[in-house]
């Protein structure tokens, strides 16, 4: 996979954004209420796909099914002016059922199509085996893991890896902390 500079850039700030959204003060995860709430303002965070798409990008954050992934590849190694438009990753991407609705304010607005393939493309790069690698790599906070995974359609809900097993404990223990339980660490 060759990224292009504007995904390689923005890759970052959009993970950046998503640990910033992960913790609060007191270092518990949080990030589901967050987003949630985040995804509440959609009207007013439209208004900036252009000025700051990763602040936006996360409202969709897990909120992208991967059907063809060659057809993504090609999407992150593109320039912002070569994207297609949105309908036209339809085979590729699909939406999950809670995400149509803020597609359809985003989709509203002037560049709405192009910034959907943003946010797709750089939620992508978030579950992309490969990529979750480089980036671990990248920060030294995991070791590196052998194989090529890259044969496999990914989606968000896919549970093969252990980045996903740890993604499902967190979500468990968010689900857990949301019911008013203590975290266990």
């Amino acid at each position: 996979m060759n990224l292009s500079p504007f995904f390689r850039n923005l890759r970052s700030a959009y993970q950046a954004e998503l640990d910033d959204l992960t913790q609060d003060s007191e270092g518990k995860n949080v990030l589901r209420k967050r987003l949630a709430d985040k995804r509440k303002e959609i009207g007013f965070l439209a208004q900036m796909i252009e000025l700051s798409p990763e602040m936006v990008a996360v409202v969709f954050h897990q909120g992208f099914r991967f059907t063809t992934p060659a057809a993504l590849d090609k999407l992150v190694g593109l320039q912002p002016n070569a994207f297609p438009d949105w309908a036209a990753l339809s085979g590729a991407v699909t939406l999950e059922p809670w995400a149509h609705s803020l597609a359809e304010v985003v989709l509203r607005e002037p560049g709405g199509n192009r910034f959907m393939a943003v946010a797709a493309g750089l939620e992508y790069l978030q579950h992309h085996p490969r990529m979750a690698q480089a980036h671990h790599a990248e920060t030294d906070d995991a070791p590196e893991e052998d194989g090529d995974d890259d044969a496999t359609p990914l989606s968000a809900d896919d549970d093969t890896g252990p980045q996903n097993d740890h993604t499902r404990e967190e979500a468990g223990a968010d689900w857990l902390a949301d019911q008013g339980f203590d975290r266990k660490d």
